[in-house]
C-alpha cells in the first residue's frame, strides 16, 4: 500500500510540475533580454505585436511574440540568445497543398476545422496543425507536409 502511495505522490508532483512548466506568463517589451528584444524588433516589422510572454519548456526558458501579419496571426518562439526556436504561421485551409489539406480534414473527421498553421521549427516545416471544433469540444490534429500522419506530435 505505501508503494502505491507514494507512485501515486511522484505521479502527481510530475504532472503538476509538467503543467507549471508549460504555463504562459505574460510580459512587457522592456522585460525582454537584449537578444530576444533585438529579435522581436527584426520580426515585427510592419505587424503588430499582440502579446509577450516567458514560458518554461524542457527546462529552458522561451519568449513568445505573438504577432498580427498581413491579417493573420504568426506566434514566434524565441530563446534566451534571440534565435527563433518555432513559428507557427496562420494559414488560410483553402491556402494548402491538396495532400496536407485532405490529411486535416480526414484527421478532423466530423469536426469543423477552425484554424490552420503552418509550424516551423529550426527554420524548417515540419507540420500543419489544426484547431478543430466538435460540438463545445476544442482538439488540436497535426499531419506532416505531405499530408500523412505524424509518428509524433511536434
Amino acid at each position: 500500500m505505501r508503494t502505491v502511495v507514494a507512485t501515486a505522490s511522484v505521479l502527481i508532483s510530475f504532472a503538476v510540475i509538467s503543467t507549471l512548466e508549460a504555463q504562459e506568463k505574460k510580459i512587457k517589451r522592456a522585460d525582454l533580454p537584449a537578444a530576444v528584444e533585438r529579435t522581436v524588433a527584426e520580426q515585427s516589422k510592419g505587424a503588430t505585436i499582440r502579446e509577450l510572454s516567458t514560458e518554461i519548456e524542457n527546462g529552458r526558458k522561451l519568449y513568445e511574440a505573438a504577432l498580427i501579419v498581413d491579417g493573420h496571426g504568426r506566434d514566434i518562439l524565441i530563446d534566451e540568445q534571440g534565435t527563433i526556436v518555432e513559428v507557427e504561421e496562420e494559414m488560410a485551409l483553402a491556402s494548402l497543398p491538396p495532400a496536407v489539406k485532405e490529411g486535416l480534414t480526414k484527421a478532423a473527421g466530423r469536426g469543423t476545422i477552425t484554424k490552420v498553421e503552418a509550424l516551423t521549427k529550426k527554420g524548417k516545416l515540419v507540420a500543419y496543425e489544426a484547431i478543430v471544433k466538435t460540438g463545445t469540444k476544442q482538439t488540436e490534429v497535426q499531419v506532416g507536409p505531405d499530408g500523412k500522419k505524424l509518428a509524433r506530435p511536434e
